[in-house]
């Protein structure tokens, strides 16, 4: 795997809310950096954990499923020249935009099987733990892990994807091993040094394809609810975190236009507030298989869907290959901080960057990039993507489209 050197350093952090000086000193659980733990000093100064003069800019990414079926595996032990499985050079394509990042979060809709296999693409997805691999090559600090395939395999499927992702240093939220995991805020840092700004990651899905809970696990999966949500947020702000943002794996498949419920679960998160500021300060939505528009809500901003970063050739519900489901966008968003302690961080600059999944080369396409390079027949998929992403009046609250 290569590695790359980028600004800012990213773990997930445990935080008890009644922290104490003793309590900081217990070793730290699994998917934990134990020298980013907030203490209950950190987390009542200035701009949540930092002091508002010391803070600095960072840039989040966010990109949509990974979602690996069968043809997708396939292409993966092809790239790796039959020794296991290299998801990183179907990424590759995503590599300059994610890794320039101070934080980049991906959502990793399947689970991993054992080491060896066997492994499975639709319906009920086991993938190879090397994806944990190819996402840490490319740039990724953070997976969502709630997802409607997230029991696929039961309890065991879940330790497995958690112990990779762990493996390859990358935090994860969503699901979990334990309750003491799955009560804890996913802490993210973004930005150089020890005046980097803190962020939560907090992950839910809207169902778990009616597979039941684990026995003795209701904590397993996060499931959509909006008083926990709300509570959730509140709790990562106590614990430290001046940005929280909130993936979200909801909508219709199939569904260019979000539906009633994304709108009216969007406007409620984004209008809860604590002492004059808002709880969510970002909210990423995946599932749809297609993607979807970008809003600025509350004045929080609300992707719907990204639509899916990599997946097989996809069939829609009347039975035919649909393009679109191999269709996506990056969400890049520039926080700066308040301008006073306690107050929001703010987004100065928001921008969506137009994907495609190459299906038959099984590599992801940055859509401008290619088009400055002389493929101009990706011009109508970019434009497609970007009339949807717009779709909402996203370019009046000042989204644009990078590369």
């Amino acid at each position: 795997m290569t590695k790359r050197i980028r600004q800012s350093t990213v773990a997930a952090v445990t935080v008890l809310l009644a922290a104490t000086a003793c309590s900081a000193q217990q070793s730290p659980a699994p998917g934990e950096a134990a020298g980013l733990r907030a203490t209950a000093g950190e987390a009542g100064r200035g701009a949540g954990g930092i002091a508002a003069d010391k803070a600095r800019a960072f840039t989040l990414v966010a990109a949509g499923d990974v979602l690996p079926h069968s043809s997708v595996i396939d292409r993966a032990a092809a790239d790796a020249g039959g020794l296991g499985y290299d998801f990183g050079p179907m990424l590759k394509g995503a590599a300059p935009v994610v890794s320039r990042a101070d934080l980049a979060i991906c959502h990793m809709e399947t689970v991993y099987g054992q080491d060896g296999g066997p492994y499975t693409g639709y319906p009920s997805f086991k993938s190879p733990p090397e994806v944990a691999q190819g996402l840490r090559a490319t740039g990724f600090d953070s997976c969502s892990t709630a997802s409607n395939h997230t029991l696929d395999d039961g309890a065991g499927g879940i330790d497995r994807t958690l112990a990779a992702l762990d493996k390859e240093g990358i935090a994860h939220a969503g699901s979990a091993r334990s309750a003491a995991e799955a009560a804890r805020p996913t802490l993210l840092k973004a930005g150089p040094g020890r005046h980097a700004a803190k962020v939560a990651h907090l992950a839910y899905t809207y169902g778990t394809n009616d597979i039941p809970l684990p026995e003795g696990r209701p904590w397993a999966v996060n499931l959509i609810d909006e008083q926990k949500i709300v509570a959730d947020a509140r709790a990562a702000r106590k614990a430290g975190a001046d940005v929280v943002a909130v993936s979200l794996h909801w909508g219709t498949e199939w569904q260019d236009e979000p539906d009633e419920k994304q709108l009216t679960l969007g406007r409620r998160l984004t209008a809860a507030t604590s002492e004059g500021r808002p709880d969510i300060d970002l909210i990423l939505g995946t599932h749809a298989h297609v993607p979807q528009a970008y809003e600025k809500v509350n004045g929080t901003w609300v992707i719907y869907g990204m639509g899916d970063q990599i997946a097989g050739a996809m069939i829609n519900y009347q039975g035919a290959q649909d393009p679109r489901g191999n269709q996506s966008s990056i969400g890049r968003f520039t926080f700066e901080p308040p301008a006073r302690p306690g107050k929001r961080w703010t987004v100065k600059k928001a921008e969506f960057v137009p994907q495609w999944y190459d299906t038959t080369a099984g590599r992801v396409v940055s859509l401008n990039a290619a088009i400055d390079e002389g493929a101009g027949h990706h011009r109508e998929v970019r434009d497609r993507i970007r009339d949807i992403v717009l779709g909402r009046g996203a370019a009046e609250d000042g989204l644009t489209m990078g590369k």
